[in-house]
């Protein structure tokens, strides 16, 4: 299926691995050109080069840290200074360490705050003003099932990716007459260097072998699978073209059937 975004400008945000790099590869199969940035340099530049080599699309790469306000304001203007605009932003943050309440101070808060809500509020305050302009965007930021339904152990990200989908829900609203769509994407359990991340820790915690958590996590799935990075980012770039031009303000779960609430 042409989705019809060959030409346009993407942003996606912490394109190094895991989904911010599987959404920036979809998109550049669709033609799209792409600003990418992620705070370790070696592998946002390789993720350039094989974008670059392999579909042909112009990519600017950015290292830089979104928890960072000047640097990723600075990120956006040179994107826009070399693009011309921005017509369509990821946002997407590493996720928050887990770990019960008591386990994390004030200071790990307002990290996670930083990174995974003000990146958000920075990034589209510096990108909407030009979709308004032409009358045309899309925002997606990319969070987590555990926004419809909590997941135990991981209080930081819970908390704070529910403030993006409460921000985001009411933009949709602001902005809906412009032409720009604001949605949330919801990631269930995918095969990504977090999750494994997540798998060693819950395994060292509890002396079990990883394979255990994994096939935990299976078995919360009605797919009883987990998920590919491709499957995830098929369904942003979907919410990003044209033919998702009636959909907005909505959080859509990408998770096997994870989530059990009925909306």
């Amino acid at each position: 299926m042409d989705l019809g975004l060959k030409g346009r400008v993407a942003l996606v945000a912490a394109a190094s691995k895991g989904l911010g790099r599987a959404v920036a590869k979809e998109l550049a199969a669709e033609g799209t050109d792409l600003i990418i940035c992620a705070r370790t340099v070696e592998p946002l530049m390789k993720v350039k080069e094989d974008l670059e080599r392999q579909w042909g699309i112009r990519v600017m790469a950015r290292p830089t840290d979104v928890g960072d306000a000047v640097a990723t304001e600075q990120l956006v203007q040179q994107g826009i200074a070399e693009f011309g605009r921005v017509d369509i932003l990821v946002t997407n943050a590493g996720g928050p360490p887990p770990g019960p309440f008591e386990a994390h101070s004030l200071e790990v808060w307002r990290d996670a705050i930083r990174q995974n809500l003000e990146s958000v509020l920075i990034l589209v305050r510096q990108v909407l003003p030009g979709m308004k302009e032409r009358r045309w965007g899309r925002i997606l930021n990319i969070t987590s099932m555990a926004v419809k339904q909590p997941v135990d152990n991981l209080i930081l990200s819970n908390s704070v990716r529910a403030a993006v989908t409460g921000f985001a829900r009411t933009l949709a609203n602001e902005v809906a007459s412009y032409g720009v769509t604001v949605n949330n994407v919801l990631p269930g359990f995918t095969l990504t260097e977090r999750l494994e991340e997540l798998a060693a820790r819950s395994a060292a915690a509890e002396g079990v072998p990883e394979e255990e958590i994994f096939d935990r996590f299976r078995s919360q799935v009605p797919m009883v699978r987990i998920g590919e990075p491709r499957e995830f980012a098929a369904v942003v770039a979907f919410l990003a073209s044209d033919r998702a031009s009636y959909v907005t303000g909505a959080s859509i779960p990408v998770d096997g059937g994870w989530i059990k609430a009925l909306y």
